[in-house]
């Protein structure tokens, strides 16, 4: 299996190889899964924009009972996600998206307003019968499943918020930006796309903010300690406003720092797998039914218990 590169720098980078070969992956995913594991597919963006969106999926002859639908950051590339739909239990689906702007998705022009990206995915959230969904925003689409939560209220069971970027950068994405605004003009356009987001999303949050404010689902916000993107103090002040007027479940990852989705699979699985409530049979006290007093019936001018 391809690595693909982890970190700022090296999806930077990843960026400049990409776009000098003319591809929208850094490495296709065909190259590394089978069409049966994880398939490309693309769909029409929500909201009458015409716009075509790619994304990958982990396709299933039989409904799942959960599909995980993620919204991915800055920049927005699915193919990051391939070894986790890879792995996912056949319990399971998954979508992960290419945001608008990015990738293999449409349009080529920045689309800077958050409200309206929410609109272009929102047919993401459909669901097959008997299906819940679970909307993860990874960084900056944090603030965009958010709204896309709060826009289409029936179709989502759950919100996560996994690494969300709030208007406030660490050092590392201070620096990067910093940058990246003196060299708009000669790096690549997913680079440039994701440096004007970052810069332009501080004016947007009031949109983040009411949606939470809204919203009647479960909230979980899971967030490395060393993430020096977009500091944990930014999202625990976050959940600490939100859990004023909703519970809001908080995970902090020891050691984690922005590229979660980036690490071992198997804890990024079971932080989302704890994100689902678990659906408990119901069965009867036995011992309380035996001290039951049961109604005595009248049977041939016997007196019978029930």
């Amino acid at each position: 299996m391809h690595k693909r590169p982890k970190g700022v720098l090296s999806v930077g980078w990843a960026c400049f190889t990409s776009a000098a070969s003319g591809r929208t992956e850094h490495v296709p995913t065909s190259d590394d899964y089978p069409d049966s594991v994880v398939r490309r597919f693309r769909f029409e963006a929500g909201g009458g924009l015409g716009w075509k969106i790619s994304a990958l999926a982990t396709p299933r002859a039989r409904p799942a009972p959960w599909k995980i639908v993620v919204v991915t950051g800055a920049p927005s590339w699915a193919e990051y996600w391939a070894p986790v739909l890879a792995q996912l239990p056949p319990d399971r689906e998954m979508v992960v998206v290419d945001r608008p702007g990015y990738a293999g998705s449409e349009p080529v022009e920045y689309v800077g307003d958050i409200q309206v990206q929410a609109r272009a995915l929102a047919p993401l959230l459909q669901s097959r019968p008997g299906q819940k969904v679970l909307l993860v925003g990874q960084s900056y689409g944090a603030a965009i499943a958010s709204i896309m939560a709060e826009q289409n209220p029936r179709r989502v069971a759950g919100l996560v918020m996994l690494s969300g970027y709030f208007g406030e950068s660490g050092p590392t994405a201070r620096w990067l930006v910093h940058l990246g605004t003196k060299l708009l003009k000669v790096i690549p356009r997913d680079l440039r796309h994701a440096v004007l987001e970052v810069s332009n999303q501080p004016g947007q949050l009031e949109h983040l903010h009411a949606a939470l404010g809204r919203l009647r689902i479960p909230v979980h916000v899971i967030h490395g300690d060393k993430d020096d993107f977009a500091p944990i103090e930014i999202a625990e002040r976050l959940a600490v406003q939100t859990a004023s007027w909703k519970p809001i479940r908080f995970e902090r990852v020891p050691g984690g720092d922005h590229f979660i989705s980036n690490g071992p699979v198997e804890p990024l699985l079971a932080s989302l797998e704890a994100c689902i409530p678990v659906r408990r049979r119901w069965l009867p006290d036995l011992a309380l039914l035996r001290r039951l007093t049961w109604p005595r019936l009248r049977l041939g001018g016997r007196t019978a218990q029930a």
